[in-house]
Formats: C-alpha cells, structure tokens, sequence
C-alpha cells in the first residue's frame, strides 16, 4: 500500500505550453488549448507570449496590448494562463523556457502547435533538445495536414515524441485576422 501511495505522489502534473507572438490571440489558440487539456488531461496550459516571433516579421501590436487581448480572450477560463518569460529568461528561443519550466521536476511538458509551425520545426533552435524535454502536440491546420504529415520532423520522430491531432477545426489565423 505504500509503495502505490509514493507512485501516487511522484505522478507529474501535466502542462500544455502554447508559445507564440498571439499578434492577435483568436478563437483557434483558445480551441486548440480547450481540446489539449482535455485529451491529454493537462492541469493548465500556459500561452507564453514572445516579444518577438524569429521567424515572423515585426508584431504589429506591441506586447501589453497582446497580453491583455490574450487575456481578454481567455476570459474566466482559470486553466490557461497568459505569461511572459523573456525578462526571465533572457531569451525568446522555446528550448530555453522548456529548460526554465523543466526546472521543476514535477511537471511533464506539452508543448501545443498548429500543423504549419510543425514544417518548419526542424529549423528551430535546438528542436531535438525540445523533443526530448517536452511532448509535441501538433492541430491540425486547414490546408497544413499533408505538408506537416511529410516534414523532417514528423517523419524522423517517434509517437512518444509527435501526437498530430486531427479534430474539427477553426479555420482562423492571426496573420488572416491582421489583413483584416
């Protein structure tokens, strides 16, 4: 009895990490969180906000109206938590708020993404690093499925490391909604 009482208190706590510049946030970053802690019975999810995307050209908002439009977004849902790490951290690459957040060894890490960013993954700082230290759960994106299905990373990672998830989609983007 006590030895299962111990594996008991040592289970991690789950927790979806849903990175990005949210320039704006939207109803798909609140979708894809709502299903992720659902399905893979995550405790929160932090959105972990960017200055500065380096792969996107510069916000068009600046981050106190970002962080408040997140917030606003969020509305009373006590599960996601909009933070900023890069006064922390001194950094805006994933790998490093991975390693922050892996710090506590009581978490077990999901980090959430849409299906394009998973194409170009391969490319981003250290990204087996981030494989090995988090669980990459990736949406599916209208119009992404069989580009992400076929990138480097998908193709050469284990389902330990890559969950796709195909579910009904919100066919939104934050570059869309700016055009607007």
């Amino acid at each position: 009895m006590v030895k299962q009482e111990n594996k008991l208190n040592k289970k991690k706590i789950k927790i979806g990490i849903l990175g990005g510049s949210f320039d704006p946030a939207h109803i798909g970053h609140l979708t894809i969180s709502k299903e992720a802690k659902k399905r893979f019975r995550l405790k929160s999810i932090i959105w972990a906000i960017t200055n500065q995307n380096p792969f996107k050209k510069r916000n068009t908002n600046n981050l106190k109206k970002r962080i408040n439009f997140c917030k606003k977004i969020i509305g009373k849902n006590k599960s996601i938590k909009v933070k900023y790490f890069e006064e922390i951290i001194k950094s805006n690459k994933t790998i490093d708020l991975i390693n922050y957040l892996s710090r506590n060894k009581k978490y077990e890490l999901f980090f959430l993404m849409g299906a394009d960013n998973l194409i170009n993954f391969h490319k981003w700082h250290k990204y087996k690093n981030i494989l090995k230290k988090s669980k990459l759960i990736v949406f599916d994106r209208q119009g992404y499925k069989k580009k992400s299905l076929n990138s480097k990373t998908y193709v050469k990672s284990s389902q330990n490391e890559v969950t796709f998830v195909e579910f009904n989609k919100v066919n939104i983007s934050s570059s869309q909604l700016r055009k607007i």
